[in-house]
């Protein structure tokens, strides 16, 4: 950990490109097959280069999605040991949590000298395993005076306030300040309940001691990959560590991160949150498109995505064209990533050059899927390019916005709604938060990846719409809001036919089925 912290705090040389994306189709539209690609193809043409990718969740790999090592020539392996845990980071951040939980409700069970109100707990539990039965649960069930029944929740360790703080950490030191100020509920007398009050700070940070060390592998050519932390983007702010994007800018030319979803979620939350916290700022970006997303937000339907359809393309476009606008909004010029698909077609393709020839866009098909590092040389061309603009990402709000107006500029901006409205609840807890003065730094929106609004079935580029706050919660370690818009859930739940029907365990202790 003393060599990370010595290079991470030497001069950053190394340019940071973010990935992102057009809004995706619940399949996804190869985020990360993109950025291995173009790290590997930067490497190959004479570049150091390493990609950051946040460590991958049991949740989406027994889910929907499948596993984050990438796929097919663009992996970093290996992708089984990556897919099913790696080091142990998220059961650590899942220990730590849970233990601040039992801290709590044992201070409770003891006689509470603090004076906690027991009956409002801030602070859930947590499991790396999409669970719908475990959103709702009733703690204490056995009753008693000292603890009565209560109810609680638990939430995917991707969106545990830990994980925000392992990303976050820049030391051991900095670790054990963001545990111990994280807020777990209130005193009768109305004062704020933290970690390092109950005197669970050392013994939390112990479980994560080396959790929060980057964990260093390899694409398959060879091309260095640091896969540390697993923020989700629609629930909590979406990138890898800090540390390890500082020590690969202390190390190499280019630094390919990537942002989870689309622009408007992990690209926003990496300039508006990550950037502001940590200093890391944006000196390029790759905006991932497909003409199956195109084909999706034109209105085609799923299962016919995957056939060509010129006239859906070009309706699509009008969401590609809402992501370009948000990077140029975020100081941000992309280059437009075309990952190709078996099916794409040249008249669709050509659909897609002219758009970005009319906006003066930079463009480059991928490939790297199929053919490695040669797929992605032209992208790779075009990266080096636009970093050598000498362009910088730029906040979307200055430090000190108040909560309810930075809302307002990233839904008016970044969304294309007409302004936020607060629920009674939401507006209730931003008073209660008012009250203890814990209404500092940005805000981390929590919604949809499938759509710009806060509907998922939304699809396009919508406008004008309106959407509520449901509720907040206060990240004070993280040092964030979070502001949760629509029906977003915290703890996903398996899909009809999970992936896990699908992954074995072979006679020689060989994994398949992992996707």
């Amino acid at each position: 950990m003393a060599l990370v912290r010595s290079l991470a705090r030497g001069p950053r040389r190394g340019k940071i490109v973010l990935v992102t994306a057009m809004t995706p189709t619940k399949h996804g539209e190869g985020k990360t097959v993109t950025s291995i690609g173009v790290t590997m193809a930067l490497r190959r043409a004479g570049h150091r280069a390493v990609v950051c990718l946040r460590q991958p969740s049991l949740g989406p790999v027994f889910g929907v999605k499948g596993g984050a090592a990438g796929g097919g020539r663009a992996t970093v392996e290996p992708a089984d040991t990556i897919n099913l845990g790696l080091t142990g980071d998220l059961d650590a951040v899942a220990a730590a949590h849970n233990l601040i939980a039992a801290v709590f409700e044992n201070h409770l069970f003891h006689g509470n000298p603090l004076g906690i109100d027991g009956s409002i707990r801030l602070w859930p539990r947590t499991l790396d395993v999409e669970d719908r039965a475990l959103r709702q649960i009733v703690t204490n069930a056995q009753g008693g005076a000292k603890t009565p029944p209560q109810p609680g929740s638990f939430v995917i360790a991707a969106a545990s306030e830990i994980m925000a703080v392992v990303g976050l950490a820049k030391d051991y030191d900095d670790l054990k300040e963001r545990v111990g100020r994280i807020l777990l509920g209130f005193r009768t007398t109305g004062d704020p309940v933290r970690v390092r009050d109950l005197k669970a700070t050392g013994s939390a940070c112990a479980l994560l001691r080396f959790a929060l060390e980057p964990n260093l592998l390899q694409a398959k050519d060879g091309t260095p990959a640091l896969i540390h932390g697993g923020p989700f983007a629609n629930i909590a702010h979406g990138t890898c560590s800090r540390l390890s994007i500082e020590l690969a800018q202390a190390t190499a030319d280019y630094c390919v991160v990537e942002a989870g979803f689309a622009t408007e979620l992990g690209a926003e939350k990496f300039v508006d949150i990550v950037g502001p916290l940590t200093g890391l700022g944006v000196d390029g970006a790759v905006l991932v498109a497909t003409l199956r997303g195109l084909r999706y937000h034109g209105g085609v339907p799923d299962d016919q995505l995957g056939s060509a359809n010129p006239e859906a393309v070009l309706r699509g476009l009008a969401n590609l064209e809402q992501h370009v606008q948000n990077l140029r909004t975020l100081g941000i010029e992309p280059v437009v990533a075309a990952n190709r698909f078996p099916g794409d077609t040249e008249e669709e393709l050509g659909l897609l050059k002219r758009f970005c020839d009319e906006r003066d866009l930079a463009l480059a098909e991928s490939t790297a899927y199929a053919d490695g590092a040669p797929g992605a040389e032209s992208l790779a061309a075009r990266v080096v390019e636009i970093c050598a603009r000498g362009g910088r990402s730029q906040p979307l709000y200055p430090p000190g916005t108040p909560i309810e107006e930075a809302l307002d500029r990233i839904v008016r901006r970044l969304y294309g709604g007409a302004g936020v409205a607060l629920s009674a609840p939401a507006r209730e807890t931003l008073e209660s938060l008012h009250r203890i003065d814990e209404t500092d730094g940005p805000v981390c929106v929590a919604k949809t990846p499938l759509s710009l609004s806060d509907n998922p079935v939304v699809r396009g580029r919508p406008t004008g719409f309106l959407p509520t706050v449901q509720r907040f919660t206060r990240s004070a370690g993280a040092g964030f809001t979070v502001a949760y818009l629509g029906e977003i859930q915290t703890m996903p739940g398996l899909p009809r036919r999970p992936l896990a029907e699908q992954i074995d365990l072979t006679s020689d202790g060989r994994v398949v089925g992992l996707v």
